[in-house]
């Protein structure tokens, strides 16, 4: 909420909206606004529950410049998968939003939650919206009562697919990712002490349906992660070799092709797709280093200058 706070208090200057909705705050960071790349970073973090670094450096994809969302997790299962794994899907009358951010954990209604734990009755919640529309009442209410909150002790903050504070929150998840990739092949995520992951923040796409498909280019084909593992070589081992995208019979085409080839139903595709592009696993008990996968410049190429 401190995040929330600065974000707000310096709304105008990262070209983000601040206004009240049944009593709630709700920060449009990218449906009405135009929001930045400053204020991408800080949603993010948000997102992370603050127990993330997340920054900004230089990149590029086949000489063409384009900054590298990099993310620092020293929490990582809390800050990745109770926090920042979009993993609500906010359904109120007609509206509609994939939910992240802390307010997970105050809901709490995920089968996730059963195996990493952390669920919490806050005093507040912070959550983030990727959706296209601002939230309305109906919204702000059904919310703050799965969160056991009043409406004014909420704030959500709001961005489109295709706006760039859309763009940097979804590509800062290389290292969600990976937790999640190894969560569904059943690996131990206590063993995950720390993860390190980065990936390239894409050209500004012309819609959302476009913008889905570059920022999941950006971390199948794009995406490095290394974790920080303790444990058994054998299982890391056994493990790392179906945890990278290129594991999966959908890997090889952008994935605007992969979703229109299942009628844009994310439920159709290969779930073992939704990974990093490279991972490293290193135990940092053993010293050894576990790497797989590789960057796929072509697609990037294709998905991001075509």
């Amino acid at each position: 909420m401190r995040l929330a706070d600065e974000l707000a208090e310096k709304a105008r200057d990262v070209s983000c909206g601040v206004l009240r909705v049944s009593g709630a705050r709700v920060i449009d960071a990218g449906v009405e606004h135009l929001g930045s790349i400053t204020a991408g970073l800080m949603v993010a973090q948000i997102c992370m529950a603050d127990l993330a670094t997340v920054t900004a450096v230089p990149g590029a994809v086949r000489d063409v410049p384009l900054p590298q969302i990099v993310v620092d997790a020293r929490h990582p299962v809390t800050a990745c998968m109770a926090s920042q794994y979009a993993g609500w899907q906010v359904s109120a009358g007609d509206y509609f939003a994939m939910g992240s951010g802390p307010m997970r954990a105050a809901w709490g209604k995920e089968d996730l939650f059963d195996d990493i734990g952390h669920r919490e009755k806050p005093s507040c919640a912070v959550g983030v919206l990727e959706s296209g529309k601002l939230p309305d009442g109906q919204v702000v209410d059904e919310l703050a009562r799965c969160c056991r909150v009043s409406p004014d002790r909420l704030t959500l903050l709001v961005a489109r697919t295709a706006s760039m504070v859309g763009g940097v929150q979804i590509v800062a998840r290389s290292v969600e990712t990976a937790l999640h990739k190894l969560h569904e092949l059943g690996f131990d995520l206590t063993r995950i002490l720390a993860g390190f992951g980065s990936a390239p923040l894409p050209p500004a796409a012309k819609d959302d349906l476009a913008g889905i498909g570059r920022t999941n280019d950006a971390m199948l084909y794009g995406a490095n992660c290394t974790l920080y593992v303790r444990g058994d070589d054998d299982s890391i081992r056994s493990v790392a070799q179906t945890l990278p995208s290129c594991a999966s019979k959908d890997y090889g085409q952008p994935f605007a092709e992969i979703f229109k080839r299942y009628d844009h139903n994310f439920y159709k595709i290969d779930p073992m797709l939704f990974s990093p592009a490279r991972v490293a696993l290193q135990n940092i008990e053993t010293g050894k280093t576990h790497a797989v996968g590789r960057i796929n410049h072509d697609v990037l190429a294709e998905s991001f200058f075509t």
